[in-house]
This record gives C-alpha cells, sequence and structure tokens, in this order.
C-alpha cells in the first residue's frame, strides 16, 4: 500500500439489527468512514438477515460463531451481557472495541470518552475497549465541559425527560400501541414498561438502587465524574421516561466556582464543539425533541437563565436525539478518532 493510500479498516456492527446498530450503520455511510470489509453481528435469531449498506446487501451473521480475528474495529450496541461476553474476545483478537453499553464504564483501566469533550482519553485503552456513555450523559457533556473549564462547576441539578427510544425497539412499540389503544377506548395493559406510558411520566429507568436513586441516575453521577475528570463535582439526578418518541431533554441548574453570567454561558457554548445554542426569549425560541434534536448531530441548549436563588447559579434546557448523538454518533465519531491514530 502506497503512502498516500488512505487505509481502510473491517468493522463489525455487534448489534446491527437494533435501533442504535442501525443507526450506526447510517451514520457510518453518512460520513464515508474507510470502510474495508463490512460485518453486521448479531444474535443467532437474527442471523441469515439481510441489512443495507450504501446499496449494498450484508448479510447478517451470529455473533456467536464470528471470528472476531478479521475485525479491526467493533461497534457494539447489544446490551451488556453481549458486551461483557464479547468486547474481551473482540479485544484479545485484535480489535479496538467501542462499547455503547454500560459493562465497562466505570472500570479504570476502561476510558469513557465523548468525542468533542475528552478524546485524548481514548488512547490509554489497556484492554483494548473504549466506552461510549449514556446517552443521557452524553448530551451533558458538551454543554458542561466548556463551562467546567472556565468556571468550575461545584454542583449539577438535572432532571432528565427522556424518550422511549433509549428503552429499545419494544418500549417505542409500546408508546404507539398504548396511544392507539387509548384513542380508541381500549383498555391498557402495560408490558414494557411497570405501568402505562401513553399520556403519562414515570419516574424510574432502570433498577432502584440501596440509596433511592434508580441506575439512570447514578450513571449521571459516576459518567459526569469520570469524564470531567474531577470526582468533586456533585450530581443530584432525577430520570423521568416520558411519551416522546426520541430525544431526550434535560432541566439543568448548575452551581459554579466563580460566578457565569447568561451572556458568558451564550458566548462560550456558541464556540462549544457539537452544541448549538437556540435561546431566544420568544414563542420557540427553544429546542424540543421534535422540532430540533430528532434526527439531527448536535446537542441543542437554551433557556440560559441566571439562577436568581443562588449567587452562582445556572439554568440550561439541553436537548438531544438520544439515539443519534446520544449512542451512534459518538461511537463513529470515536472510530474516527482511533482511525486517525493509525494514519498519524
Amino acid at each position: 500500500m502506497s503512502n498516500n493510500t488512505p487505509r481502510r479498516f473491517n468493522v463489525a456492527i455487534v448489534g446491527a439489527t437494533g435501533a442504535v446498530g442501525e443507526t450506526m450503520l447510517s451514520i457510518l455511510a453518512e460520513r464515508e468512514f474507510p470502510i474495508g470489509r463490512l460485518f453486521a453481528l448479531a444474535s443467532e435469531r437474527s442471523a441469515g438477515g439481510e441489512i443495507d449498506y450504501r446499496g449494498s446487501k450484508i448479510t447478517v451473521e451470529d455473533l456467536a460463531t464470528f471470528d472476531p480475528s478479521q475485525v479491526d474495529i467493533a461497534l457494539f450496541s447489544a446490551g451488556g451481557s453481549v458486551s461483557k461476553e464479547y468486547a474481551p474476545k473482540f479485544a484479545a483478537a485484535g480489535a479496538v472495541v467501542i462499547d455503547n453499553s454500560s459493562a465497562f464504564r466505570y472500570d479504570d483501566d476502561v476510558p469513557l470518552v465523548v468525542s468533542e469533550v475528552n478524546p485524548h482519553a481514548l488512547k490509554n485503552r489497556p484492554r483494548g475497549i473504549i466506552a461510549n456513555p449514556n446517552c443521557s450523559t452524553m448530551q451533558l457533556m458538551p454543554v458542561l465541559a466548556p463551562i467546567h473549564r472556565e468556571y468550575g462547576i461545584e454542583r449539577v441539578n438535572v432532571a432528565t425527560y427522556q424518550s422511549v427510544s433509549g428503552g429499545g425497539r419494544s418500549a417505542l412499540e409500546e408508546l404507539g400501541k398504548q396511544t392507539a389503544q387509548i384513542m380508541n377506548f381500549q383498555e391498557i395493559d402495560p408490558q414494557r414498561f411497570p405501568v402505562q406510558i401513553a399520556f403519562n411520566l414515570i419516574p424510574h429507568i432502570d433498577d432502584f438502587q440501596p440509596n433511592g436513586y434508580t441506575k439512570e441516575e447514578m450513571k449521571l453521577v459516576w459518567e459526569t465524574q469520570k469524564i470531567l475528570e474531577d470526582s468533586s463535582i456533585q450530581v443530584n439526578p432525577t430520570a423521568v421516561r416520558v411519551p416522546v418518541f426520541y430525544g431526550h431533554s434535560e432541566a439543568v441548574n448548575i452551581e459554579t466556582k466563580k460566578k457565569i453570567t447568561p451572556e458568558a454561558a451564550r458566548e462560550l457554548l456558541g464556540k462549544a464543539a457539537g452544541v448549538e445554542v437556540v435561546d431566544r426569549h420568544e414563542a420557540g425560541g427553544y429546542p424540543t425533541p421534535v422540532t430540533h434534536a430528532s434526527g439531527k448531530d448536535p446537542v441543542f441548549v437554551g433557556r440560559i437563565r441566571e439562577d436568581f436563588s443562588h449567587p452562582r447559579g445556572l439554568n440550561l434546557w439541553v436537548v438531544a436525539d438520544n439515539i443519534r448523538k446520544g449512542a451512534a454518533l459518538n461511537a463513529v465519531q470515536l472510530a474516527e478518532l482511533v482511525a486517525a491514530e493509525s494514519a498519524g
């Protein structure tokens, strides 16, 4: 291979038939990632089916019988138990694994990386695994990082309003089905969620922990401190599932060490990578999941205003597509950083 021929990478998508896997495939195509061979992997149940990639049909292969030594970069989005079993096997065979589950996020020897915030962290990956943060943490980090670096964040109060797509295809189907049942005056029988999700809010995502918080809430605590490399940041989270199909929203209140004005925050965030400010004091002058986030790459921030109950408080409203930016896009961006290493 001549020096001016760009290197191509053999890429595996583990969980290729899921919502995030499908989005990963479309983003790889959109961003023209330099793929040599592409492997679509899933459980035995989905094996033998076909997926489309840039006009070609690719047969889905069974993860359990696949030889990982063929792969340079593996993007995992098939849940924690699958990652725990197979990610180390792919890494041992020489692949760089980018894992979307929570299986390795809190391990000291696995970097937890948001591409715009701490790309330097992925260089130190002794196990060959890089972790993708949880979707609700992901969208918060590009907003908080520049403020923390300039002004210092002491405390974050955050309430999330998380769409059902964060719970996978079965959750999307349940919201659609229940909405139709209600409109047709039929009885609701919740299956995927503990109570009715249509026209309702559920302050419960993932399992309850001994401290009374849910695991989804604790992810915001652990991951914020790890990504921003500061265990002194206090995080007080409440995670709520809402009857929205795509796009998570967050009401965020931060207390900083040095006072930051709304004007300074707008200017700082206006220059932040991956962030778009939508902050006009008028009807529709703020981001929402449907009007701004769904299907889009940036993290949107609005309702930037001083917290007049605290001398160094600031309020923010943060919205992003949880499947796209919250999972698939960051994974592909991390793959691009890995590819750039070998090019460099």
